[in-house]
């Protein structure tokens, strides 16, 4: 038993110091902090990171980074900055754009988006690229392959569109059984009419349930995660758009002091108050 004991000890002895210098495996949590935190990121974007709430949002849909999930409409890439590092080399991330010829500012997303690709290919050689452009394009992924849809302040264009119905069945059509939908989108108070939704850009949570159960979806559950009391909603003048970052109607206004007010004034509201809403393709 000694002599066994001989030999054991100075086994664990090195097992006990290779454990101590390996490299510990990066959790979940801790690559998305480093995707978010990373150099590569706009200044500009970062600042938005406080109305905005990356960690939170993506949390509570439950990303993981072995994933394969889509984007839908990434306009300049805000997202696509934390998703694509997030999911490269274990997970898939598919960026389903806007057609750039629809208008002039589908062509200027477009452009900041690609050149951002082209800046940092050692971040964005993965990303797989396709295109949502109701009723034409509406394959987003293959057909049950995605893990995880998400769509960040885009159903109202959608509902305004008259296509939103169609765009929810894409999704539903591209997750896998089991599938989660993450939806977040400008907040309209409960029985805000249909055309003031539409003319405003905020929508009501009862407006947005109903398009995705439509579709087949299970409503999982909601968050106050980009909720802002502060908001005026429908009664902005310029709708959502009057609110940071656009600031519609500051920018109709010339130089001056009555400019620098309008800025000031609806920067301190902040940007507006939002839906986080998770959804769920039935599991067969």
């Amino acid at each position: 038993m000694k002599n066994f004991l001989k030999v054991l000890m100075p086994l664990a002895l090195i097992l006990v110091a290779v454990s101590a210098t390996a490299p510990a495996a990066e959790r979940p949590g801790d690559r998305l902090a480093r995707a978010i935190a990373g150099a590569h990121r706009d200044p500009a974007n970062v600042r938005r990171d406080r109305y905005r709430h990356p960690a939170q949002v993506l949390r509570f849909f439950g990303i993981r980074p072995d994933m394969t999930v889509v984007e839908i409409w990434p306009s300049t890439g805000w997202w696509t900055e934390i998703l694509a590092p997030y999911l490269r080399n274990t997970g898939t991330y598919y960026a389903a754009t806007a057609a750039p010829e629809r208008s002039g500012e589908n062509r200027r997303h477009h452009s900041v988006l690609f050149n951002k690709f082209k800046k940092y290919p050692d971040i964005y050689n993965q990303v797989k690229v396709t295109e949502l452009s109701p009723p034409q394009h509406m394959d987003i992924a293959p057909p049950g392959s995605a893990d995880m849809v998400l769509t960040f302040r885009n159903a109202h264009n959608w509902v305004a569109g008259g296509y939103a119905e169609q765009v929810f069945q894409a999704f539903y059509k591209a997750l896998k059984p089991g599938g989660i939908l993450g939806v977040v989108d400008h907040r309209a108070d409960p029985g805000t009419p249909l055309e003031l939704m539409k003319k405003s850009g905020y929508l009501t949570e009862k407006l947005v349930k109903g398009l995705a159960e439509k579709a087949g979806f299970k409503f999982v559950a909601e968050s106050e995660i980009n909720a802002n009391p502060l908001d005026p909603k429908v009664t902005l003048p310029d709708g959502v758009w009057t609110l940071p970052p656009t600031l519609e109607l500051c920018g109709k206004m010339p130089a001056g002091a009555k400019k620098n007010a309008c800025v000031a004034k609806y920067t301190a509201i902040g940007e507006s108050d939002r839906m986080t809403l998770k959804f769920q393709k039935p599991a067969r």
